[in-house]
């Protein structure tokens, strides 16, 4: 844990390469599908999509009710514009058992649809979104866009 926590010091500093070490480190000592979520988000920040898909699909192996990675994974295909791709991932982690932050997978499928000109959709999973967090700022923006645009 002290290796984990002290990784994550690291990435919320923007020390990406210190981060990634300590996650190894960590993982080397004793493998979590947190470890493994975290580093492939740390690998996000560098832009490196595939490593960063490669871990979360390590960390769901490690810990399949996890709901981290599978909204990860998802974020990291919009990023490379694979938005069909994208969905299911979102859906799985809606329905992941182990998640705290549902509002997340809701509102990056509303980007989605949103992208895909699925207007409807789009709202009512941001409205989702906000059900499951009142102050998600981005979900409140995103109504207030498409309410102005469609009216």
């Amino acid at each position: 844990m002290s290796l984990f926590r002290e990784a994550y010091e690291h990435q919320m500093k923007c020390e990406l390469d210190e981060a990634i070490e300590l996650y190894k480190k960590s993982l080397e000592v004793f493998p979590t599908a947190e470890s493994h979520t975290f580093l492939g988000w740390s690998y996000s920040f560098q832009g490196r999509w595939d490593d960063a898909i490669q871990e979360c699909l390590k960390a769901i192996e490690v810990d399949p009710t996890f709901g981290n990675p599978y909204n990860d994974i998802g974020a990291y295909l919009v990023e490379q514009s694979k938005l069909d791709e994208a969905i299911p991932w979102f859906e799985r982690a809606l329905k992941a058992p182990r998640y705290e932050n549902y509002c997340f997978p809701h509102f990056n499928l509303g980007r989605v649809y949103e992208r895909k000109r699925m207007y409807a959709q789009a709202l009512e999973e941001y409205r989702a979104a906000l059900a499951e967090d009142a102050g998600h700022t981005g979900a409140w923006r995103a109504i207030r866009r498409l309410q102005a645009m469609m009216n």
